[in-house]
């Protein structure tokens, strides 16, 4: 049986936050990670004017490797034969998987078994987001896609915000080192992900099913081709303008505006601007239902990109925090918008596929992002107390936040 039929059905607002919990315990441990604890176990094992190029570098290969691997687990699921369905199976597998590879980071007996326990987590991580988001395309009906889209940025964000707040705090206190927060890392992610992998039920994924798929998406796929090649550009310059930001702030912070805290400031920087992106995504939905995805990603890349600008021209901590709610604001229309465009565009029984290319865009763009690292340290070093190099990486966002507005005449809106 195909799981299409599986769609035809509204699901209640329970069975759409569990579908969707997983997502909180992965937001909650990669934004956790990549803006406040990876800078801050790093900056113990490298020379500190070489820390922007290692954790560049680091970051760069790991989200090389997810760019790879999301869409190919993603490929994997939609023909996945299983009585358990064909989600589900590689996300149990792999969640078991990344609490191995969390421990071994939080033990970081050196800067090898950093690497490995970072490359390792992003393979496993990556293997179950895959699945994951094509569960969500199997299982909402279209008329609720805006919602459960909407929700599922809802869950990233209060991830992001959970994670702005306590991981940075955890570091300056905590007595057992990064080791306390990854156990904190592995309890959240098994909770959330048992919440949708066990109350989330999929059809058994058989041999009919399989050729089922194959025969009735050909014509979708190729027809929304061109508007999701558009789509995937489109994010991939959002988000390396915004990714800058995520990878060098606690540095900037601790550089710049000479904060002694640098660990818990950039989690409060990180709260604001996920505060300022639940605001708006909360209503996304409505919004979206009314003025249309493309209209409100408009707004969202001049918003963001002003938010940036601002935050260049300053060097006070507490004028940084409110422009970091607006470019939170920005964010989080641009990341409801985007997202309720991608399942629209995505042909159904292929959509862990597709929705996993979207990771091309999403991790590619970290990875890019990331290789300002040796840019931003020669820029520093060239005009010593000017820091150039961190101004650079604001400026450069603005500019491919707007760039993207310009791929949005290509994408045609499926209702």
């Amino acid at each position: 049986m195909s799981q299409r039929t599986s769609t035809s059905t509204t699901l209640s607002f329970s069975q759409l936050l569990s579908l969707n919990a997983y997502w909180l315990g992965i937001s909650f441990m990669w934004n956790a990670l990549h803006p406040l604890v990876l800078p801050a176990i790093l900056i113990t094992l490298v020379p500190d004017s070489k820390k922007n190029t290692y954790l560049g570098l680091l970051t760069f290969a790991g989200l090389l490797t997810a760019m790879i691997v999301q869409p190919l687990a993603g490929a994997i699921s939609d023909r996945w034969q299983s009585r358990y369905g064909r989600r589900r199976p590689l996300m149990l597998g792999a969640t078991i998987l990344e609490c191995v590879f969390l421990l071994i980071l939080g033990w970081s007996g050196g800067l090898v078994w950093l690497c490995v326990g970072y490359l390792g987590l992003q393979v496993c991580s990556n293997t179950a987001q895959g699945p994951l988001q094509g569960l969500l395309r199997d299982r909402v009906p279209p008329s609720q896609l805006g919602l459960a889209s909407s929700l599922k940025i809802l869950l990233d964000l209060i991830g992001l915000v959970i994670a702005g707040l306590a991981a940075g705090r955890m570091l300056q206190t905590s007595a057992g080192g990064p080791m306390m927060i990854m156990l904190l890392l592995i309890a959240l992610l098994l909770m959330s992900g048992a919440i949708t992998i066990f109350f989330t039920p999929e059809e058994p994924a058989g041999r009919g099913a399989r050729e089922t798929q194959t025969a009735s998406d050909a014509g979708p796929a190729m027809g929304w081709q061109a508007g999701y090649r558009a789509l995937i550009a489109e994010r991939a310059l959002f988000l390396l303008g915004i990714y800058g930001l995520q990878a060098f702030g606690q540095y900037y912070l601790g550089d710049v505006l000479r904060v002694s805290d640098p660990a818990r400031r950039a989690g409060d920087l990180l709260a604001s601007v996920g505060a300022g992106t639940i605001l708006l995504v909360i209503s996304g939905a409505w919004v979206i239902g009314r003025l249309g995805a493309k209209k409100i990603l408009y707004v969202s890349s001049g918003i963001t990109a002003l938010g940036l600008l601002l935050m260049s021209f300053t060097d006070r901590m507490s004028v940084v925090i409110i422009f970091g709610c607006l470019v939170g604001a920005g964010i989080g229309l641009f990341l409801s918008s985007n997202w309720t465009l991608a399942n629209r565009l995505a042909p159904e029984t292929q959509s862990g596929k597709f929705l996993g290319l979207m990771n091309l865009a999403t991790a590619g763009s970290a990875a890019v992002a990331r290789l300002q690292g040796p840019a931003v340290d020669y820029l520093n070093s060239a005009r010593p107390g000017e820091w150039i190099g961190y101004r650079g990486v604001f400026m450069f966002g603005a500019a491919c936040i707007l760039a993207s507005a310009l791929f949005l005449a290509r994408i045609e809106q499926r209702s």
